[in-house]
């Protein structure tokens, strides 16, 4: 027998999911809301603001209606807390009504809510959480950032090409960490490589000296890291320059999450040389790319665009693209008019799968330099249209 409040709250969400349906003309006069939930506080809180920030510019660059309806951000701050995420994505489909849920700093918030959006039949659109995994958990969900093995393959790709023959990999024991490790280890190995040892760290840790150590012991030639982007890749970053690994010849091969753009301006030159893959950098050399980070930098008091930042900005043009083809409805037709989008970003040319809704896009190899006198991460080589490879053709 289902209990009572779990019955009442799937009839609330079906409910609102049926509301969803009412025809365009009755509700011509409404505002439509976009439900964005994000860690605006607590240690995640810096995904928040990215986000937002992408958010903000977007509808500040290209206006806020759709068909005479003005267009509403409900910001919500869900402090990294899953549960917190699910019940604020409830609130928001039952009393606020939103057409659409957005957001999602991290894979747990982003599995919490999925069940959410497929009751209610909202589409879900994940600015951040990158765990291959998150697309398939709902038929209602659209991610416009990235997946772990995307953006790892090329660089164990890149690594046994370039005399790289031994590495230990270190990652953060949750889903997009396993998910890191899984896509570099099985690459690596697949092309001749070795892997000495495969660590795993707690997501929240801050003493990262014990792995280090063991890494160093292997004496490899290269350590793969992938930790969350902020203040986990500065300490980490920080303490391996400490243990004198990078004066041992040993290199540093990351996913971008570990030299993030926003966390670069805490590391110390230590940082240059970092060899990383990702699917954006703000010394992307595009025109639209340099608009961009300047615009950020302005309406953030100076604050750098991260990759976040651009999941946020790009979220938001396949959201008020499909509303305008949908004429402002939400449901199964929203989703469909965001599938197969295709537009040039900030990070280059991008298309949404038709398929699995998630992102094809292109994946730069990446080394950390000094430029102007900052740090940034110029990018020396493209993997073009890149899928995510953790989901079957």
């Amino acid at each position: 027998m289902i209990p009572k409040r779990f019955a009442t709250r799937a009839a609330a969400l079906a409910m609102a999911g049926a509301a969803a349906l009412t025809s365009v003309a009755a509700l011509a006069a409404d505002p439509i809301k976009i439900g964005l939930v994000v860690p605006m506080s607590g240690p995640f809180s810096y995904m928040g603001r990215q986000i937002n920030a992408g958010v903000s510019l977007y509808m500040a660059e290209h206006g806020d209606t759709v068909d005479g309806r003005k267009v509403e951000i409900v910001l919500k701050d869900d402090a990294g807390v899953p549960a917190n995420t699910r019940r604020i994505a409830e609130e928001l489909v039952v009393n606020d009504k939103v057409t659409v849920l957005a957001g999602f700093g991290l894979s747990p918030q982003a599995f919490a809510t999925a069940p959410v959006a497929t009751q209610a039949k909202t589409p879900m659109v994940v600015m951040q959480a990158a765990t291959s995994s998150v697309t398939e958990k709902s038929p209602f969900i659209v991610r416009t950032s990235m997946t772990l093995p995307q953006v790892t393959v090329g660089l164990a790709e890149w690594a046994s090409k370039n005399n790289v023959k031994k590495v230990v990999s270190m990652v953060s024991d949750y889903a997009p960490g396993v998910d890191a490790e899984t896509a570099f280890n099985t690459r690596f190995t697949a092309d001749g490589g070795q892997i000495l040892a495969a660590l795993r760290m707690p997501p929240n840790a801050t003493d990262f000296s014990p792995y280090l150590q063991r890494a160093a012991d292997a004496k490899p030639d290269a350590v793969f890291v992938f930790v969350p982007a902020g203040d986990s890749a500065a300490i980490f970053m920080k303490q391996f320059a400490e243990r004198g690994m990078d004066k041992a010849n040993i290199k540093l091969l990351g996913t971008g999450d570990v030299v993030d753009d926003d966390a670069l301006g805490q590391m110390s030159d230590s940082a240059i040389g970092t060899i990383s893959s990702h699917h954006y950098s703000a010394a992307h050399p595009s025109e639209m790319n340099k608009k961009f980070v300047a615009a950020i930098e302005k309406a953030n008091k100076g604050m750098r665009p991260s990759f976040m930042a651009v999941g946020g900005y790009d979220g938001m043009h396949v959201i008020m693209e499909g509303l305008k083809a949908t004429h402002g409805a939400g449901g199964e037709a929203l989703v469909d008019a965001m599938k197969g989008q295709q537009f040039e970003s900030p990070r280059g040319p991008v298309l949404i799968d038709p398929k699995t809704r998630d992102i094809v896009q292109n994946v730069y190899i990446r080394k950390v330099e000094k430029v102007d006198g900052k740090l940034y991460n110029v990018e020396f080589e493209t993997k073009k249209d890149v899928k995510d490879p953790g989901k079957t053709p």
